[in-house]
């Protein structure tokens, strides 16, 4: 499915309830949860260390939740693409979840939906649910909804 295209901030007003996606596929190596790691300070085993994790619960290493939870903000431009904006504004979350784990060289995709949209000091604050989930997986890795200003 491709992008969808928002021709102005405005226009998300009348949004509510659209589903966007999917995106293209992203692989998890154990390179970018290495990196992950370096970069958070979570070294804890079922992340980094292969032959440990190779024992453990899930048969290998997987990703971090909050890694997971990262790749949403790499997915969104996939999912919407908002023109006549001056600046987007990432301005949080509200609910996020890690169903399932993501193990090392899974593909993982998104899906989204747009909850719910406002007018917020000048600009259009739209909450946008994005779901991570990894190929042949029964469950969503991440389940989350980011919040947007978009401002014309």
């Amino acid at each position: 499915m491709p992008t969808t295209q928002v021709a102005h901030p405005k226009d998300l007003m009348t949004m509510t309830g659209t589903a966007l996606g999917p995106t293209e596929s992203l692989q998890i190596t154990q390179e970018r949860i290495d990196q992950f790691a370096e970069a958070t300070g979570d070294h804890q085993w079922i992340h980094v260390d292969p032959e440990r994790a190779a024992q453990g619960p899930f048969g290998k290493t997987i990703a971090h939740g909050y890694l997971t939870l990262s790749l949403a903000n790499c997915f969104l431009p996939e999912l919407i693409q908002v023109e006549n904006v001056s600046m987007g504004v990432n301005y949080g979350t509200e609910k996020i979840r890690f169903p399932a784990p993501v193990p090392v060289d899974s593909h993982i995709t998104a899906t989204g939906e747009i909850i719910a949209v406002e007018e917020n000091k000048g600009g259009y604050k739209a909450t946008i649910r994005v779901t991570i989930t990894a190929k042949d997986a029964d469950r969503p890795a991440c389940i989350v909804d980011t919040i947007s200003i978009f401002y014309p």
